[in-house]
């Protein structure tokens, strides 16, 4: 089984993140592995310990994204290819989902696996995007994967009534939860084996396309503006006999909240 996964590098939302004239301010931002990718790298590499699967990673942008690549290196992903375009610097999810629709072709993998989303816009699209393109099976929100036979994986995933179970057909792609297993921290022996790999670095035009090919010049959905979100109010302590605070709550509720 050949499986390739995404990564995408993403703001560090643990941060303080500013806003200034609608765009974020760039200084003092740290980037990381968006963290339901780094669940999809962890799937992928148990598949390969447990069902000798052949493991490739691909992540779009610049040469900071190689360091991401190599610690997926260290958790034991095989090989990585690094799709570096500037065309691509303002590119939507449909765009990016034809890039890997690129990638797929050229590899013609057997399972292909996404996070469920990214943290930074959320918009969980470029996985069932892609599998649209490709015209193959798609499960999204994935919590397991089993491996059935050659050209067949059962998934759990969890739905709106509970956890539903789905066979596919392979070729497929999954999007995967964050509650599909806790990703691994890489041992020092993968660290040092990792800065010795080599990483496949790719331009549109080494993919056999370009950014209007991919549909860049008629973006489907646009950034046009970043907005600080209003402080939260501080909220308010009570203290004393618990029968006297339930009632001045349950009074503040009704009175001035008027949620009651």
């Amino acid at each position: 089984m050949k499986i390739l996964t995404t990564v995408k590098k993403v703001v560090d939302v643990e941060l303080n993140i500013r806003v200034n004239d609608g765009a974020i301010v760039e200084d003092g931002l740290q980037y990381v592995i968006n963290a339901w990718d780094e669940n999809g790298v962890e799937t992928a590499v148990q598949l390969k310990e447990n069902n000798s699967a052949e493991t490739t990673l691909v992540s779009i942008g610049g040469d900071d994204n190689a360091d991401m690549i190599k610690k997926c290196y260290a958790m034991g992903i095989e090989n990585g290819i690094l799709i570096d375009d500037p065309a691509l610097a303002n590119a939507d999810s449909s765009v990016f989902a034809k890039v890997l629709q690129k990638v797929y072709e050229k590899g013609e993998y057997d399972l292909i696996i996404t996070g469920k989303q990214a943290q930074d816009t959320d918009n969980g699209q470029a996985g069932i995007m892609l599998a649209e393109y490709l015209n193959i099976p798609c499960v999204s929100n994935v919590v397991a994967i089993e491996v059935m036979d050659d050209s067949h994986v059962k998934v759990s995933r969890l739905g709106d009534a509970g956890t539903e179970i789905v066979e596919l057909e392979l070729p497929a792609v999954v999007t995967v939860s964050d509650s599909i297993n806790e990703p691994r921290l890489p041992a020092m022996r993968g660290i040092m084996m990792a800065k010795k790999k080599k990483i496949e670095t790719m331009d549109l035009s080494a993919l056999g396309t370009s950014i209007d090919d991919l549909g860049g010049a008629d973006l489907q959905s646009e950034v046009v503006e970043y907005m600080q979100p209003e402080a939260r109010k501080s909220g308010q302590k009570f203290e004393g006999d618990a029968a006297e605070i339930t009632a001045e709550v349950v009074g503040l509720l009704s009175n001035e909240a008027k949620v009651l």
